[in-house]
Parts: C-alpha cells; structure tokens; sequence
C-alpha cells in the first residue's frame, strides 16, 4: 500500500511539474513578445489619397503694377498731409492737399472770360433766326415778282408786235381820202343843185336830174366809207400807244423787281457777315471753355488722390514743405496693393521639369507658422537663376491676401501639388526602411514585429505607396527598430505570396 501511494505521489509531482514547466515557457514567450514591440509605434496600413508635391523656399513680393508711386504734377507748397507710412488708404482717397489759391484764382477768371464771350455771342444771335427766315422770305418775294414782271414784259412785247407797223401812213391816207369823198360829195351837190334849178325852168330833162342825185348818193357813200376808214385807223394808233404804254410799265417794273432782288441780295450778305461773326464768337467760346477746363484740371491737380487701394509704403515729405515738379514728375508717397501679391518661388532644377502653369500650391510663413495659405502657379521663368553653383528656377504663384496678413519680402515655404493619386494602399514614410539593397517593412505578427519585403510608388511628405507586400488593415512598426529585433525579425522573416498587394 505504501508503495502504491508512493508512485501516485511521484506521478502526481511529475504532472505538477510538468504544468509548471509548460506555464513557464508560455509566460516566458509572452513576456519576450512583449519586450520585442513595447515602446514601438505602429500604424495601420490603409487606403488613401496620396499628392506628389516639390516643395520650395520663396519670397513674397507685389504683382508688377501694383506698387504704385504717386507724385504731383505742378509744384506747390504741402498744406495738408493726412496719410502716413502705414496708413490705409481707398482708390481716390485725399493723401495730400496743395496751395490752390493761385489755382482757384486762375478758375474764377476763366469762368468770367467765358460769361464775357458768351454775352458777346448771345447778342449777336440775338434775331439772327428771324433775319434769316425775313432775308430767305424777300429773295423768294423778289424772284417771284421779278419772274411775274418778265412775263407781264414779254406778254407787253409780244401784244406790241400785233399792231401793223404802217399805222401812220394809214392815217394818211384815210383823212386824204375822206378829202377826196368830201370834194367829190361837194361837187356832186352843186351839180345836183343845179340840174334841179334847170329841172324847174325845164332846161334839162327829169332824167338827168335823177342822174345828179344818184352821183350825189354815191359821193356820200364814199364820204362815209373813208371816215370809217379814217376812224379805224385812228383807234389802232390809240391801241399802238397804249401797248408801248404797257411795254413801258412792264420795263419798269422788270427794273423795280430786279433792285428789290438786289437788295433781299445784300440782305443775305449781310446775313453771312453776321453768321461769321458767330461763327468767330462761338470759336472765341469753345476756346474760353477749354482754358476755364483747362484751370479747374490745374486745380484738380492740387488735390493728390490715391490711384489704387493699399498701404502707404513711403512718405518722402512733410506739411510746409515745397515741391518742385519738373520733367517728371516728383514722387513723394509709396502705395502698395496688398491685395495683388505673388511669391516668387525658387524651384530645384532636378523638380522643375514636374511644375507647370496651374499648379496649386500651399504654403506657410514664419510670421504666422500656423496659417497655410493658398496660391496658384501662373509663371515659370525660363531663365535659370544660379547661386553657388546651385540651379534654380524662379516659379510664379500668384495668391489671395483677403485678410492683410502677408506682406512684401515674407519667406514663404511652399509645397506645390504636382498630382494625386486616389485609393492607393499607403503606410507612413518612416515605416519604409532599406536593408540589404531592398526595401523592407516590419509587419506586426503574433505581437512580434516581422520583416517584409515590399514594392512601393507614389510618395508624398508623410505616406509612401505600397505596389505589393502587404494587405490592408495590416500594422507597421514606424520608426526605428532595436538591432536585436531585426536580427530575430530577420531570421523568421514573413513573405506574402508574389504579387500580393492587399485588398
């Protein structure tokens, strides 16, 4: 029985011994794990947006154009000088005021110049309007009388050239021929007379009575006949009088109407000679206005106003003091836009060919370290600028100062975005290492980290593209790792199968 509970005893110690043996080497391992990865930072490996960007050292400046030197154009004595280095001014805002009483003197007297020759034009317009209506209405008065009195003229002449031109002759011969009815009337009464008396004392026959007395009747006729006649031709001669009568009427008012004519003429004349003479006055007008413009522009110039919205830069005079303008003129107050800036970026010769024109860009000054701007690259000068043998190229980035914080001649540390790279499977720079000529990662595994050979691509300022070697959601050691872990790591070093790029 003894011997019996002997050997359970000695089973029983053996398992006991056992059980302590296996839960020592089972402590024992998790105690070296975890030696191997505390104070080691990991990170997960992850899918995300990678940029490839070139980062740079440059200077803030004003885009040409922008700072503007402001002077007077005419010399004078500073009245007043509201501004001064610092100061904040708008587009058209008063910077500084001189003497303009000279200016407004020379104002006020153009202006009376200019009241004196428009008085004189005034007057002289004065019924003009209506002269010319009244000058215009006389020569269209005397054309058409002058017309009227040529055709009365001609309609006198013609009726004139009716009338025989023998009218005188007739005459004659009508009075010599009533003459000649009269005697022969006469002698044929005495005839009758006689054989009448002859016929009583019954000398003669009844017959040669009736004979009488018809010769007697024809002479009588004839009498007649030839004072018709001579009454014809006197009443033509009448009618040939009142026609030369006419034609002389007509001739006369043809004369009247041609000096009314002449005279609505001389009018006109008169018309023009006046209309030269507002002509003269409204160019002695024009040119009072443009020396009366030309005053208030003098006086406009005593009024120096900034041509842009900014800073004042510089202030170069002072209150009393006299400025002499001569060919150019002198500058006196410095503005500058800060609104319109760009950085002058100096880019290495071996990053530039990977910049152009588009770009955007990002970066930070000293003076407000935990500020990122934003700007734009829109120049690349093509000329290299050399410092030491070190090549560089001046890249334009034109940027937004909406606030008023940057200011000329800050540094700027610029980061250019060349491109981005969508989804890419990336981890932390620092867990890249490189050993044995290969690119390597430590991979979490079991708590111990393990080395793996990995393909990386795209890189930006903190991740690194991961092209094959490790799965997504698995950890990294970042950062360095202990001599004696590599060795251990190194030894029993983890592999994906070819190719494998995770999911």
């Amino acid at each position: 029985m003894k011997g019996k509970r002997s050997r359970r005893r000695a089973i029983i110690t053996i398992l006991i011994l056992a059980v302590l043996v296996v839960v020592g080497l089972v402590v024992r391992n998790r105690i070296l794990t975890t030696s191997q990865t505390t104070g080691m930072e990991t990170a997960a490996v992850t899918r995300r947006t990678l940029s490839s960007t070139v980062v740079a050292t440059g200077t803030i400046k004003s885009i040409v154009g922008t700072e503007v030197k402001v002077g007077s154009r005419i010399s004078g004595v500073v009245t007043h000088l509201p501004v001064n280095i610092g100061s904040v001014v708008r587009m058209g805002q008063l910077i500084a005021q001189l003497d303009d009483r000279e200016a407004r003197s020379q104002v006020d007297q153009a202006r009376s110049n200019l009241a004196a020759v428009q008085g004189r034009l005034a007057e002289i317009e004065a019924g003009y309007g209506a002269q010319v209506v009244q000058s215009r209405t006389d020569i269209e008065r005397a054309s058409s009388n002058l017309a009227a009195a040529r055709s009365r003229l001609s309609q006198a002449r013609t009726s004139e050239g009716t009338i025989p031109v023998e009218v005188t002759s007739q005459i004659q011969q009508a009075s010599a021929s009533v003459d000649q009815a009269e005697a022969n009337r006469k002698n044929a009464k005495t005839k009758l007379d006689r054989m009448e008396h002859l016929l009583a004392q019954d000398f003669i026959a009844r017959q040669d009575v009736d004979n009488a007395r018809t010769e007697y009747e024809v002479t009588d006729s004839q009498v007649r006949h030839a004072q018709a006649v001579l009454t014809t031709a006197k009443a033509n001669a009448s009618q040939t009088e009142i026609k030369k009568q006419d034609v002389a009427q007509a001739e006369e008012g043809l004369r009247q109407a041609q000096s009314a004519l002449s005279m609505a003429r001389a009018n006109v004349a008169q018309v023009r000679v006046k209309e030269e003479a507002i002509r003269t006055a409204r160019a002695q007008v024009a040119q009072a206005q443009a020396a009366l413009s030309s005053a208030k522009t003098q006086l406009s110039y005593t009024r120096i106003v900034s041509p842009v919205s900014g800073v004042i830069a510089s202030v170069s005079t002072q209150e009393g003091e006299t400025i002499a303008a001569g060919l150019a003129a002198p500058t006196f107050v410095t503005i500058v836009d800060l609104s319109k800036l760009q950085v002058d970026a100096l880019v290495d010769e071996t990053d530039i060919g990977r910049v152009k024109v588009g770009d955007t860009t990002a970066f930070t000054v000293d003076s407000y370290p935990d500020e990122e701007f934003e700007g734009r690259v829109t120049a690349i000068y093509p000329k290299a600028i050399i410092d030491q043998n070190v090549v560089n190229y001046d890249v334009v980035v034109t940027i937004a100062n909406p606030r008023g914080m940057l200011r000329p001649d800050m540094t700027a540390n610029v980061t250019i975005n060349i491109a981005t790279k969508n989804n890419a499977l990336a981890v932390p720079n620092k867990a890249i290492k490189r050993e044995e000529g290969t690119k390597v990662v430590y991979v979490v595994e079991n708590d111990k980290p393990m080395r793996r050979r990995v393909r990386t691509g795209w890189k930006d300022s903190d991740y690194t593209e991961i092209t094959s070697g490790l799965r997504g959601g698995e950890k990294v050691v970042v950062g360095d790792v202990p001599g004696s872990v590599r060795e251990q790591s190194g030894a029993a070093q983890s592999n994906l199968p070819p190719g494998a790029t995770g999911r």
